[in-house]
C-alpha cells in the first residue's frame, strides 16, 4: 500500500471515530436532559409539564453540547491514552455547557426544578468523561484477556521522558507486546521502575538482559541521541539477534502516539555521522522567476534537484532526460505537489547537439544543473565508448550551448571517482571537470563542478543491491573486505549542488566534508543484522574480487588541487589545475570522434587526454 492510500485510510478511520463519538455525545445530552427528571420524580411519575418542556428544548441542548465539546477539541484526543488532563478538559466542557444551558433558559423564561441543573451537569460530566475513559479501560481489558498468542518481550533503551511515554503507551495499547526491561546509561536510575518496568543497567547490559528477559524486540527511545551514539548502540543491539527499531526525533509528532512513530532502523542510521545541513536560504531569490534547466532530471540526484527547485518558485523548470519512465513519475509527482509550477518535461539526449540547441533557443535557460551521465563503473568498463559519448560529448554540447545562449551559471555534477581515476567512468567525469573549467575561462557563463561520494539509496548503489540480496536469502556479494567508500544522503548531495550554484564565482570544484570513509564489509554486516539475521550464518557474505576499474579506496581531491576553505566550514574548493587548453580541446574533439567509431582502442585516447587516469589502478 502506498503512502497516499494509507493516509486516506487513516483519515477515513478518524472521521468514523469522530462520528461515533458525536452520536455517543448526542445520546449523552439526551440522557443528561432526562436524567434529572427521573432522579427528581421517578421514572414512572415524571411531571408531564417538565417532560414536555425538556423535549421542547432538547435539540438546542444537543447542538450546544456537541459544539462545546468540539470547541474543547475532545474529538481530536487519543483516548486510548487518556489521563487526568483529558478528564479536566471534560470537566471544563461540561461546566461550560451547563452555564450556557442555564443562561439561555433563564433568558427565555424556561423554568425547571431547582435540582435540575446540578443533576444535569453531574450526569453530563460523568457520562462525558466515562465514555472517553472507557475506551482506555476496554482496550486494556481486551488486551489482558487476549489469548491469541504469546506476548513479544520488548526492551526499551532510554529511560527519559520519551522512553517513559513509550512504555506507558505500549502497556496501554492493544498490540501483542510487553515492555519487560529498560536500559539507561544513568547509573543512578538502575533498579528503579518506570510504569512497573525495571531499569536493569547501562548499554553494557543489553546483551545479558536480552538473554535473561528473552527479548524479541529492542526499541531505541533516545530521540536526542547523535548519529554516532545511535550507531554505537546499534552495534551492541545487532549482536543480540533481536529485531531493532528506533524512535526518531519527535518534537513535531507529540500530538500523535509515540508507538506509531517507532520505525525500522534504516541504513542512514548506520552512517554514523550527523547529516550535513547546508542552509540554502538564498535559493529562492536565486531561482525565483528564472528559467532553470536540469539535465538527467529523472535520475536520483536530478529528480531531487527538481523537487528542491520547484519548492522555491522558479519562473520555469525545464526537466531534460532521455529515460522516460522515471521522468514521467517525477512529472506526476510535481503535478500533485506543485500544481502551479510552470514546467516543461523534455525527452532529449545530451548527445544530440541540435535537439539541445533548439531547447536552449526556445526556452532560454538562465541556470543549468547538469546531472545527466552514465555512472556505473563496471558497465562503462565494458562499454567505454558510450561513456565518452554520453559524459564527455554531452557535457561539451551543454557547455558550448550555455556559452552560446548566455546562460548565467552552469553546475556540473561530478564524483570522487574523478580523482586519480582507475576506471573509464571516473576518467570521463574528470574530463567533464576539465571541460567546465576550460569554458569558464573562455565564457561569460560561470561554470563550476560539484564533487561528492556515493549517494545512499540512489539507483544502482551498493545499499539497495545488498538489501535485495538479503531479501533473497543471500549471498551478499562484496568485492573486497577492505574496500571503503565515502557516503552521503540524497538531501546532502542535492544541498551541496544547490549551495555550489549560489557560491560559484566560476571555475571551482566544490567538495563536501563527508567525514570518514565507511568500510563496505562493516556496512554489509550491519545491514544483515539490521534485518534480524546473522552474517555468514543466516546470510552468507561472499567476496567476489574487485570489479574492472574499481578502487579499494576513494579520494575526494588530488594533492595538486589543494584545498581552500569557504564561508561554510562544510564545503571546500579544489583549485583548477593548469592545462594547455587548446591542446585539451583538440584532444577532446579527437576522442569524441574516435568514440563515435566504437574503437577498441579508446582507452589509449582516454589516457592521452586525462593523464591522471591509471587503468591498472597503480600510482
Amino acid at each position: 500500500m502506498n503512502e497516499e492510500a494509507e493516509i486516506k485510510i487513516q483519515k477515513q478511520r478518524k472521521r468514523i471515530r469522530i462520528a461515533i463519538f458525536v452520536i455517543v455525545d448526542i445520546l449523552i445530552a439526551i440522557a443528561a436532559d432526562l436524567g434529572p427528571l427521573v432522579l427528581r420524580f421517578g421514572i414512572f411519575s415524571i411531571n408531564p409539564y417538565y417532560f414536555q418542556l425538556t423535549m421542547q428544548w432538547l435539540v438546542p441542548d444537543i447542538v450546544i453540547a456537541v459544539a462545546v465539546i468540539a470547541a474543547f477539541k475532545l474529538y481530536n484526543r487519543v483516548w486510548n491514552f487518556a489521563s487526568i488532563e483529558e478528564l479536566i478538559d471534560a470537566f471544563k466542557a461540561s461546566l461550560v455547557i451547563e452555564v450556557i444551558y442555564l443562561a439561555y433558559k433563564m433568558l427565555l423564561g424556561v423554568h425547571m426544578p431547582r435540582s435540575y441543573y446540578p443533576f444535569n451537569w453531574m450526569i453530563l460530566f460523568l457520562l462525558l468523561a466515562g465514555s472517553r475513559i472507557s475506551v482506555r479501560i476496554l482496550r486494556r481489558l481486551r488486551k489482558k484477556f487476549n489469548k491469541t498468542g504469546e506476548k513479544r518481550h520488548i526492551m526499551i533503551i532510554g529511560g527519559g521522558s520519551a522512553g517513559s511515554l513509550l512504555v506507558k503507551e505500549i502497556k496501554g495499547g492493544t498490540t501483542n507486546s510487553m515492555p519487560v526491561c529498560i536500559i539507561d546509561d544513568n547509573a543512578a536510575k538502575k533498579g528503579k521502575l518506570i510504569h512497573g518496568v525495571p531499569i536493569v543497567g547501562s548499554r553494557e547490559k543489553i546483551y545479558d538482559a536480552c538473554e535473561k528477559y528473552k527479548i524479541d524486540e529492542i526499541i531505541i527511545a533516545i530521540p536526542s541521541a547523535s548519529p554516532v551514539e545511535i550507531r554505537d548502540i546499534l552495534k551492541i543491539c545487532q549482536e543480540t539477534g533481536a529485531k531493532v527499531k528506533r524512535l526518531p526525533a519527535i518534537a513535531s509528532t507529540l500530538t500523535t502516539s509515540l508507538s506509531q512513530s517507532v520505525r525500522e532502523v534504516n541504513y542512514e542510521d548506520l552512517l554514523g555521522r550527523d547529516a550535513v545541513v547546508i542552509s540554502n536560504t538564498e535559493l529562492e531569490s536565486f531561482v525565483k522567476n528564472k528559467t532553470v534547466m536540469v539535465t538527467g532530471g529523472g535520475g536520483t540526484i536530478g529528480s531531487e534537484l527538481c523537487r528542491q527547485i520547484a519548492a522555491n518558485h522558479p519562473g520555469k523548470l525545464l526537466i531534460v532526460d532521455i529515460y522516460e519512465n522515471t521522468t514521467y513519475e517525477l512529472e506526476m509527482e510535481l503535478n500533485r505537489y506543485y500544481p502551479e509550477l510552470d514546467k516543461e518535461v523534455l525527452i532529449a539526449s545530451v548527445r544530440d547537439y541540435d535537439r539541445l540547441d533548439a531547447i536552449f533557443e526556445k526556452y532560454k535557460p538562465e541556470i543549468v544543473y547538469h546531472a545527466a551521465a552514465h555512472k556505473h563503473v563496471p558497465l562503462m568498463e565494458y562499454s567505454p565508448n558510450e561513456a565518452i559519448k554520453n559524459n564527455c560529448k554531452g557535457t561539451l554540447n551543454l557547455a558550448k550551448l550555455a556559452d552560446k545562449h548566455g546562460v548565467s551559471r552552469f553546475v556540473l555534477i561530478s564524483t570522487d571517482k574523478a580523482v586519480r581515476p582507475t576506471n573509464v567512468m571516473g576518467a570521463t567525469k574528470r574530463i567533464c571537470e576539465m571541460i567546465v573549467q576550460t569554458y569558464n575561462r573562455r565564457s561569460n557563463t560561470e561554470f563550476v563542478a560539484v564533487r561528492f561520494g556515493n549517494v545512499l539509496g540512489s539507483n544502482g548503489s551498493v545499499i539497495p543491491l545488498f538489501l535485495k540480496q538479503i531479501e533473497a536469502g543471500g549471498p551478499v556479494t562484496l568485492t573486497h573486505k577492505e574496500i571503503t567508500r565515502f557516503f552521503m544522503t540524497i538531501p546532502e548531495a542535492v544541498s551541496l549542488v544547490l549551495k555550489a550554484g549560489l557560491m560559484a564565482k566560476g571555475g571551482e570544484i566544490f567538495v563536501l566534508d563527508m567525514g570518514e570513509p565507511v568500510k563496505i564489509y562493516d556496512l554489509a554486516c550491519n545491514l544483515i543484522r539490521m534485518k534480524g539475521y546473522t552474517p555468514d550464518k543466516d546470510i552468507e557474505i561472499k567476496v567476489v574480487g574487485l570489479r574492472p576499474g574499481e578502487k579499494l579506496y576513494e579520494e575526494i581531491l588530488m594533492d595538486e588541487e589543494g584545498l581552500q576553505n569557504t564561508a561554510n566550514n562544510l564545503i571546500y574548493i579544489g583549485q583548477p589545475i593548469a592545462i594547455d587548453e587548446d591542446a585539451f580541446l583538440a584532444k577532446l574533439d579527437k576522442i569524441i570522434e574516435v568514440a563515435e567509431t566504437n574503437s577498441e582502442d579508446i582507452r589509449t585516447y582516454v589516457k592521452d587526454i586525462c593523464d591522471t587516469y591509471r587503468p591498472n589502478g597503480t600510482y
